[in-house]
């Protein structure tokens, strides 16, 4: 396939027709396009975690908002944040992909979505009650189902009546890109019609205390909470952790012509690989190699590409190893922002988000500058850090990637549809 154009006549071409979310920086689509053209982020102060559990870090993206009382007891009984979140997501992707609910559940629609894990607070919840008893007499029958670690899959599955494949996702912070992958590669080899995918993540002190403990979360501006986190920046001190969800509903290119769908850009390549070498450690060499891998399927050049929405989580170690594979396979002229810096880390549910954040920018003709980025750190390789400001731009092409803990990496391809 040369330069994104159709696809092998055995295989379907996907495209993206819905996408819903809730974030740090909004839960309506123009709302979080507005934010991003501005400039406006969404950290704020979590004084309890350093009083309470003697953390250093006291900032979190955190989304308003989105509350179990806003649907009936019986569809969220199971569900803790993390999967409420996911369902607040979805719901409004499939409403935007103008999707009836009974098409749902017609077997020709699947799921795809991933968490780093379950809920944490409920998790939390239930040591917490065992361990002060010694005890399981009081504990709900439903409490797991809400900390489980496909707690996400399987309350979508159900709330939405969905009858095909259903793909849990659970690699940290690339769950929710791998979903993305997943669902497009069941389109495109036949297996369903339509796919949801996302991921989602609450924050909660367990996720960030993971980090605190490796010396990887931001606390020096726990007191100014919007200077932090500051992905590729030479004052960065470390991972912001964010909370949200997104999703998108993918769907074979001529069945969502045929009913009139809008079509808001082709997933043209994906590409996941796992470095092998380290669980922590990042490997530029593994992320370079999944980046080529992503645009070589898609069959776009890396001067074809318009626009880097990097991982960026503003870890030491992590911003040094992606801006030198970056540079390594596209160059040093590609435009580089990450939207971390204004949601923080929102672990398994960045892939989706961010993936939307990409779409909204490329529908709206921009690239959202990034933020707390004052002084280029002089070991990041040399790149079109998009600073200041955002850049009115035409995006036609749009590689988003991810990396994880385990060496996981995952690279997605988004191009502007064209018949």
């Amino acid at each position: 396939m040369s330069g994104g154009g159709a696809a092998p006549p055995d295989r379907h071409r996907v495209v993206v027709t819905g996408m819903g979310l809730c974030s740090p920086i909004g839960n309506e689509l123009d709302v979080v396009s507005e934010a991003l053209a501005l400039g406006r982020g969404g950290i704020v102060a979590v004084p309890e975690w350093p009083a309470r559990f003697k953390m250093n870090t006291g900032v979190a993206g955190l989304v308003e908002g989105v509350t179990a009382k806003q649907y009936p007891r019986r569809k969220v009984r199971t569900m803790g944040r993390v999967a409420l979140l996911s369902a607040y997501a979805s719901e409004r992707a499939i409403a935007h992909a103008g999707l009836d609910r009974e098409r749902l559940g017609d077997g020709s629609v699947g799921l795809a979505y991933g968490s780093t894990h379950g809920s944490s607070a409920e998790t939390e919840a239930y040591c917490r009650e065992v361990f002060r008893t010694d005890s399981l007499q009081g504990i709900a029958g439903s409490q797991f189902l809400k900390f489980m670690s496909h707690t996400c899959a399987a309350n979508l599955a159900e709330f939405f009546g969905i009858r095909g494949r259903v793909q849990p996702t659970c690699s940290a912070c690339t769950s929710a890109s791998q979903a993305i992958g997943t669902g497009y590669e069941y389109i495109r080899e036949g297996h369903a019609q339509i796919m949801i995918v996302g991921g989602a993540e609450e924050a909660h002190f367990i996720p960030a205390g993971i980090f605190d403990v490796m010396f990887a979360a931001s606390s020096k501006f726990n007191d100014a909470p919007g200077h932090t986190p500051r992905p590729f920046d030479a004052q960065r001190d470390g991972v912001v952790i964010g909370e949200g969800a997104g999703t998108l509903v993918l769907e074979r290119y001529d069945l969502a012509r045929a009913r009139g769908a809008t079509i808001h850009a082709e997933i043209t390549g994906y590409a996941t690989t796992c470095d092998g070498i380290h669980l922590t450690k990042p490997s530029w060499e593994g992320m370079a190699r999944c980046m080529s891998l992503g645009l070589a399927a898609a069959g776009v050049e890396p001067d074809e590409v318009d626009y880097v929405n990097a991982h960026g989580t503003a870890t030491e170690l992590g911003d040094i190893a992606e801006s030198k594979a970056t540079a390594h396979v596209l160059g040093s002229k590609v435009p580089v922002s990450t939207q971390k810096s204004y949601t923080g880390h929102t672990l398994g549910a960045c892939g989706a988000l961010e993936s939307v954040f990409s779409l909204l920018m490329m529908r709206d003709g921009f690239i959202a500058a990034n933020r707390n980025l004052d002084q280029v750190d002089e070991r990041c390789a040399a790149l079109d850090y998009v600073r200041g400001s955002a850049r009115q731009a035409q995006l036609n092409v749009v590689l988003n990637t991810n990396f994880a803990f385990g060496g996981i990496n995952t690279a997605l391809v988004f191009r502007r549809l064209r018949d």
